[in-house]
């Protein structure tokens, strides 16, 4: 099991790296107290294969009891790396003014000093931790970048792409990264041969893939799709949503995405598709 202890400075971005832990698929815990540590790895260790990945977080929030966590590492049965993420004074307090939040040590002093008593209780821990993270630099979305790129394993899923076709009589899918109107390749709706099939049905989809319009809207938008992919991956991104519409959404947006999804799949991406609407107006 791998079991993963996020700690450090508060303003440094612990929050957004549980998130980023989240997406990789670890059971995540938001400022457990040092004394449930070894009950639930112990749990965990009993899941019979269940939880095999682990992060939590424990910092200063927990008061009196953060106090034992130097004891509960040091008397521990099991294998845990810890990650401590740290910024420069300045960043935090701008951080936390930007934020208007309130230092955990210091509720009736400047930030300045809560920072400072702060540093000075985690400089043990600081060298204990097996990676340590300065978020100075760091935008939100590359600190979520860097965390994925240290933590994620060799099974660990590429972003996964959602291809929706829908109908836009129905309403445009709320969830979508990008939506594409195809209403102006030929509609199988007015050939009566074709009109009561589908976009999963091969002669449909030759009766729109021989539009020359077709395929040469397909190739552009593929295009555009593997151009942006990476920029994606690099925000941070986990999952994104491809929206394709028709009128109705039945035909010529389930055979777009269809064809959209075969050649993501090829070239080795994780790719499915959801047809939203292919079953309504029966």
């Amino acid at each position: 099991m791998e079991f993963v202890i996020v700690t450090g400075m508060s303003g440094a971005g612990k929050t957004l790296a549980l998130r980023s832990f989240e997406d990789l698929g670890y059971f995540c815990i938001d400022n457990l107290p040092p004394a449930l540590i070894p009950k639930f790895a112990d749990l965990c260790a009993q899941s019979e294969g269940n939880i095999t990945k682990v992060a939590i977080v424990v910092d200063i929030r927990g008061g009196q009891f953060f106090k034992d966590l130097n004891f509960i590492l040091q008397n521990n049965s099991f294998q845990f790396k810890i990650l401590f993420l740290e910024a420069k004074d300045d960043v935090l307090i701008r951080r936390f003014k930007e934020t208007r939040r309130t230092h955990p040590l210091a509720l009736d002093d400047r930030i300045v000093d809560g920072i400072a008593k702060e540093r000075e209780m985690l400089e043990g821990l600081r060298d204990k931790a097996n990676i340590v993270i300065d978020t100075s630099d760091f935008t939100g979305h590359q600190l979520i970048a860097k965390i994925k790129e240290l933590f994620k394993g060799a099974d660990t899923k590429d972003l996964l792409i959602t291809i929706i076709s829908f109908g836009f009589k129905y309403g445009i899918p709320l969830d979508s990264d990008m939506v594409f109107d195809v209403r102006f390749l030929p509609n199988p709706f007015y050939d009566e041969n074709l009109k009561n099939y589908t976009g999963n049905d091969k002669n449909v989809q030759d009766y729109i893939m021989a539009a020359k319009q077709t395929s040469v809207f397909l190739r552009k938008l593929e295009d555009m799709i593997d151009f942006l992919i990476p920029y994606y991956k690099e925000e941070g991104k986990s999952q994104l949503i491809i929206s394709i519409g028709c009128t109705g959404g039945k035909h010529r947006s389930v055979t777009v995405a269809n064809k959209l999804k075969e050649k993501l799949q090829k070239d080795g991406k994780l790719a499915k598709t959801f047809h939203r609407d292919i079953d309504k107006g029966k």
